[in-house]
């Protein structure tokens, strides 16, 4: 899955599957590092699964640090662990930040070693232009794949058998996940959270960071694309606002009267922003809230669907269905078992 605002779709990121994997099985984390890497980068699977356990998780990630011995850090710092990157075959997640020196040519103990950890069943999540270690190590070969916009192009050319998207901030194909660069590596590593523990868990944790759950759009909206000038309420205050009436059947007239602009120009304001459309916008935030009332409350189909906006149970379903690939019940009793 990806987490994009095309206009064909909503923006779906629930990480659910049939098949979810739940924290038991997914508990080690493990941060691969060699020359070349970003601190940024780095810095982001730190702060997310290095992090204290939220109150709302039942339980946390381990994370080890492995790294080739003193690698430079940028032009700051050198690695010093006791983990090596042969260590990387015992987790069950398996995290390569952007890496500048594979643009030209992986590093070949690290090639190697995420070979052996995604045949041991690891999970390979790469963050920017990590993806072109995970290429190099032939992961990719025949998937939909992601990178920074800047780099996304010559993955492209030099490993032709992936599928290249430059539009999206982060993939999710399963055992193996691709994000743009920098801060999307934190949207993909919530998603990863969001998909072990659940939306709740995520949320507070994202609280915590001061981040955003889940960013709308795509990367389209940072390729030479400024946001527009706000007023002294701006999109931010919308937002909230949004957020406070999501129980609302809530329209776009609704959202340009609070905005105090016309409907045409507030569509054009958002897909600048955020990559999508005001209703798409709405409807993934009623989807989300959905998913956090289904996980930490007992609330019947109909209580959340007017909880969120949505007006009845077969509305609710019906949208959920489509957008998450489960029902709300199922949905539901995965997470609770």
């Amino acid at each position: 899955m990806a987490a994009n605002g095309g206009d064909d779709q909503v923006p779906t990121d629930s990480g659910w599957n049939a098949n979810m994997r739940t924290i038991p099985d997914m508990a080690s984390v493990a941060l691969a590092i060699t020359e070349g890497m970003s601190l940024f980068e780095i810095a982001i699977p730190c702060a997310v699964f290095g992090a204290p356990k939220p109150h709302a998780a039942q339980s946390w990630y381990e994370l080890t640090v492995c790294a080739a011995s003193g690698a430079p850090v940028g032009t700051w710092f050198r690695a010093e662990t006791r983990h090596g990157l042969d260590e990387l075959a015992a987790a069950d997640t398996v995290v390569v930040p952007a890496c500048d020196e594979a643009i030209e040519a992986a590093p070949a103990d690290l090639v190697e070693a995420v070979q052996v950890a995604h045949g041991r069943g690891a999970r390979v999540a790469s963050i920017c232009t990590g993806a072109f270690v995970l290429a190099a190590a032939g992961l990719l070969d025949g998937r939909r794949a992601t990178s920074h916009w800047m780099y996304a192009e010559r993955l492209a050319e030099r490993y032709p058998r992936v599928d290249v998207d430059p539009s999206v901030l982060y993939i999710d194909d399963g055992d193996v996940l691709t994000s743009a660069g920098q801060a999307a590596g934190i949207d993909l590593c919530l998603h990863l959270v969001r998909a072990d523990h659940g939306a709740a868990v995520a949320n507070a944790l994202a609280r915590r960071l001061v981040v955003s759950p889940h960013r709308e759009g795509g990367q389209a909206q940072f390729i030479a694309n400024p946001l527009p000038a706000r007023d002294g309420r701006g999109l931010s205050a919308l937002l909230d606002w949004a957020m406070d009436h999501l129980h609302e059947p809530l329209t776009v007239a609704d959202l340009a009267r609070q905005a105090n602009t016309s409907p045409r120009n507030l569509g054009r304001q958002f897909l600048s922003a955020t990559g999508t459309s005001p209703l798409r916008w709405l409807l993934a935030q009623r989807m989300r809230r959905a998913q956090e009332l289904l996980e930490t409350t007992d609330a019947g189909i109909d209580q959340i669907a007017e909880r969120v906006g949505l007006g009845t149970a077969a509305t609710l379903r019906r949208h959920f269905n489509r957008t998450i690939g489960v029902s709300p019940t199922a949905y539901r009793r995965g997470f609770r078992e």
